[in-house]
């Protein structure tokens, strides 16, 4: 792993930083989450992204990317979020469900997926989480029945907390195909189309308000086999890959809080009365950003060399899940009676209090470590 930037690294820097300067929307966009008028607006400067060849700078031209590498795409991410722009609209199809698609997809479903998750025509959903299965994954009970003469499954259950979907076209999946099967076995992954007949979407609302969530009912869905993303009842293999790139890298880049942190940095220099152990709070908080950085850079540099982060996601995510909210607690500390309701700092914060629970809670997550990196027993045996 070379730390120090390469000339063309830093050419390709340069030329993002000042794409992004020149052409960011004029003013802030509002979090994809409160409606649909925020979500589309989102979307349409992802799509300016993807006309300007920026919305997915590592993944092949014929997909709609730049053909470039994993280091690209994390120094774009470090401009992008450093320019002050917020999370994409279009994420959980760019940086979960493309990922897998690389990975277990078929040619035909890469040709005819990628380009339209490239260029914002399809907006994904995450269908993990049901009323009886948050983050024990293994207990999806959506069912999916064979129906030969059609050529494809016939869905029915309920998915919960699912991202997005009330302004999303389609859904990436987890469900039960064998129903004879128990936990993780006899699953499959399907993508579904959330304009289907069956279909019915209702919006969850957020504590601020916000109707980003959604719970998807489906009564006789039809799926057909062109849309299974790999093998029938190898789900968990596929969806183990996805949560990967949910908890690991991907999904939170280190430029996301590198941008926190140098605003944190800011916020307190404007504060004239902090005190010296608010100053080292928000030195520590830097040091973890940079922390998160370096290990960011290590993961890549094991993928380059044909390596993958496995169970190691999940260090990624307790990490990034508590520096987020420490970040923000700091924040709020050093603003004390300035740190008023409906300011950024503040919907940062009630965001961040989430990210200790979704993509697999952080004591899921700790178990996961000790039993498959640390190769500690089970309790009780």
């Amino acid at each position: 792993m070379d730390l120090v930037e390469s000339a063309a690294d830093h050419e390709f820097r340069l030329e993002a930083r000042d794409w992004l300067q020149h052409n960011r929307p004029a003013e802030s966009l509002p979090s994809p989450d409160a409606s649909r008028e925020a979500f589309e607006a989102n979307r349409a400067w992802e799509r300016v992204l993807f006309e300007a060849g920026w919305a997915a700078v590592s993944w092949p031209v014929e997909y709609g990317g730049r053909g470039l590498g994993l280091w690209e795409w994390m120094i774009f991410e470090e401009e992008y979020f450093a320019a002050g722009l917020g999370p994409r609209a279009a994420q959980n199809g760019m940086f979960l469900l493309a990922p897998s698609l690389f990975e277990f997809g078929t040619e035909a479903q890469k040709a005819a997926l990628l380009p339209r998750i490239a260029g914002v025509e399809d907006m994904w959903a995450q269908g993990w989480s049901e009323p009886e299965a948050g983050s024990d994954l293994a207990g999806v009970r959506v069912n999916a029945r064979r129906d030969d003469a059609a050529g494809g499954w016939r869905v029915n259950g309920q998915k919960t907390w699912s991202t997005r979907a009330p302004f999303c076209n389609r859904l990436f999946a987890l469900v039960r195909t064998d129903p004879e099967s128990t936990r993780h076995h006899g699953l499959s992954y399907l993508l579904i189309d959330l304009e289907a007949p069956g279909v019915t979407v209702r919006p969850v609302r957020k504590l601020g308000d916000q109707i980003g969530f959604g719970e998807i009912f489906f009564d006789d869905v039809f799926v057909s086999d062109a849309d299974v993303l790999g093998e029938v009842g190898q789900g968990w293999k596929v969806a183990m890959a996805t949560t990967g790139s949910e908890r690991g890298l991907i999904l939170r880049s280190p430029g996301r809080f590198l941008a926190s942190a140098q605003r944190l940095v800011d916020l307190c220099r404007k504060t004239p009365d902090a005190s010296a152990a608010q100053r080292r709070d928000v030195t520590e908080a830097w040091i973890r950003a940079q922390a998160y950085r370096y290990g960011g850079m290590k993961t890549m540099t094991r993928i380059a060399e044909g390596g993958s982060i496995g169970a190691e996601s999940s260090i990624n995510k307790v990490f990034w899940s508590e520096m987020d909210v420490r970040a923000h607690e700091i924040a709020l500390d050093l603003l004390a009676e300035r740190a008023e309701i409906d300011t950024d700092w503040w919907h940062g914060f009630i965001t961040s209090m989430a990210t200790p629970i979704f993509a697999g809670t952080n004591e899921i997550q700790r178990n996961i470590v000790a039993e498959r990196v640390l190769g500690m027993p089970r309790s009780g045996r």
